[in-house]
């Protein structure tokens, strides 16, 4: 199966057509599948200051440029995967963030996953979350989401979601703050909280 030709448009008309897709891992022997609740869209270089591919291409976000419907697994904050796919012609950067969404398959190593105690809704409540679910690491990054044997791979939905939230993204700063290229699906529990970025602490000279 290929990824099909809409993928490769821009990442913010991608970004709602994803809502409802399942995305399912095979890790370990266990596999995990989520249905999308909630993404944001990343655009290219020189166009979108809230992308990691703004300022030039780099090692660490080679797999934003392409080709489209590879998985972008990257590293946050010194703690966090996030899961990203990739969007956009091989060579031009885009990417939609895979926020959150519903553990629909493997609700027990899910669990296991994410530590006793944890709500259902909250199993892949947020980027962090929805990661560690799926068991996704950097050693997914690239790895293309509509390969018959992938270890990652994205089930889109029959039909595009009927109504669809939109917002700005979450934790961004700066100029691109206000970009309103979130996507969630109304009523849906498993939708994480929007937080507007901290603002950073300045250190003393």
């Amino acid at each position: 199966m290929t990824a099909p030709a809409w993928l490769g448009g821009h990442a913010v008309d991608v970004a709602p057509r994803l809502l409802g897709a399942v995305i399912r891992s095979t890790v370990d022997g266990h596999a995990v599948s989520i249905r999308l609740t909630e993404v944001e869209a990343y655009g290219g270089q020189a166009e979108d200051p809230g992308s990691h591919a703004y300022r030039r291409l780099t090692p660490r976000n080679a797999t934003m440029f392409g080709p489209p419907g590879r998985a972008y697994v990257y590293f946050t904050y010194g703690m966090h995967w996030c899961l990203n796919v990739v969007t956009r012609s091989d060579g031009t950067a885009g990417a939609v963030l895979l926020r959150a969404g519903e553990v629909v398959s493997g609700l027990d190593t899910a669990r296991a996953r994410r530590g006793e105690g944890v709500r259902d809704r909250d199993l892949a409540r947020g980027p962090a979350r929805l990661t560690t679910a799926l068991g996704v690491t950097g050693e997914l990054d690239a790895v293309d989401l509509f390969a018959t044997r992938s270890r990652l791979r994205l089930q889109l939905a029959p039909e595009p979601a009927d109504v669809v939230e939109i917002g700005p993204r979450t934790g961004v700063g700066g100029e691109g703050a206000d970009t309103p290229w979130r996507f969630h699906l109304p009523g849906e529990p498993t939708v994480s909280p929007y937080r507007p970025a901290a603002p950073r602490r300045r250190v003393p000279p």
